[in-house]
């Protein structure tokens, strides 16, 4: 972010920060893609300020959703606690959340997935709401059929993107078969991260896994976190974590998380996992596809550096080698 007075100023309308002197806020270097962070020195606090919505939702709406996230996952232990909402207005235009600082690194790949997997166990153990109090958060009824409608609204990018030929019929086979995937088992229904990449946790002293964005937090299937956590597209997508799970590195992944979830709850998702894999890869690509043609546009002012790594992890994971490695685990 270019300054902070406008932060500065929304903070200190609030009584618990009326005091705060301006050179108490420190902007941390930005890592992804929507938000500015600003750690309040002294406060054990991190000012949160969305630059823009990735869910396409109007200021308020994107605080208030973000907001309940929050709120809704503290509970597991493992993602920071809300300590204030600062609205949307003329010096903060899409407002801001301050929550509890984590202390920690980013994860070390492979050995530092099962805290990652406990960590998502966590949320996806907590209580289930009843359906007419889950909202803000999306809730579909159907999260497998509302994943593969999300896919065909971002496949158009597919065409868009300038493809190799090679990647482009290996795309639309892949279509073909989310189209066609039937499964008869039932749906297990959980809170879910949704944007569960490694890069998006911290790992404090004591080996705990802290999941930090909940931009995307929505109640879901549990077996697409476990995939996008864990598929290659996501596992490169941070510069410090970037990482490539083998087959067994991936299996202890998911061994360590049904070890930490109800039995009943690995049960109802073992059926899930591999088919919820092939559509949360296509899920990820098409977005990815959508950044190679319009990144600049979606984020712009991003660092030189975290822009050029974008780019390049936008156009590695839609080559058709890379295609064909991930494709190779179901094919």
């Amino acid at each position: 972010m270019t300054g902070t007075a406008g932060l500065h100023g929304a903070l200190t309308r609030l009584p618990a920060f009326a005091g705060l002197p301006s050179g108490a806020l420190e902007p941390m270097p930005r890592r992804g893609v929507a938000h500015d962070h600003v750690r309040l020195a002294g406060r054990g606090l991190v000012a949160r300020v969305p630059r823009w919505s990735q869910l396409g939702l109007d200021p308020l709406a994107n605080l208030e959703q973000q907001a309940t996230a929050f709120r809704r996952a503290a509970p597991s232990g493992h993602t920071p606690e809300l300590a204030a909402v600062l609205p949307p207005g003329p010096e903060l235009p899409m407002g801001a959340l301050v929550v509890t600082e984590i202390v920690g690194r980013p994860p070390r790949l492979p050995g530092e997935m099962p805290a990652i997997a406990r960590a998502l166990a966590a949320l996806h153990a907590l209580a289930l709401p009843p359906h007419d109090e889950r909202p803000p958060l999306p809730a579909p009824a159907d999260p497998v059929a509302a994943t593969l409608a999300q896919v065909e609204r971002q496949a158009v990018w597919f065409e868009r993107a300038g493809l190799a030929p090679d990647a482009s019929a290996l795309l639309r086979k892949e279509l073909q078969s989310a189209r066609a995937f039937r499964c008869t088992a039932p749906i297990p229904i959980t809170l879910v991260g949704s944007d569960v990449h490694p890069g998006n946790f911290l790992i404090d002293d004591a080996g705990k896994a802290w999941f930090t964005d909940l931009e995307k937090a929505q109640y879901g299937h549990p077996a697409i976190d476990l995939a996008h956590a864990s598929l290659y597209t996501s596992t490169k997508w941070e510069r410090e974590v970037a990482a490539v799970l083998t087959p067994d590195e991936v299996a202890a992944f998911h061994a360590a998380w049904e070890a930490a979830v109800p039995p009943a709850l690995a049960e109802a998702v073992r059926p899930w996992r591999r088919p919820l894999r092939r559509l949360t890869w296509l899920r990820t690509l098409s977005w990815m596809a959508r950044w190679r043609v319009e990144g600049a546009a979606l984020s712009p002012d991003m660092p030189d550096s975290l822009a050029a790594h974008m780019d390049a992890h936008a156009v590695d994971v839609l080559r058709p080698d890379i295609l064909r490695r991930v494709a190779a685990e179901w094919c």
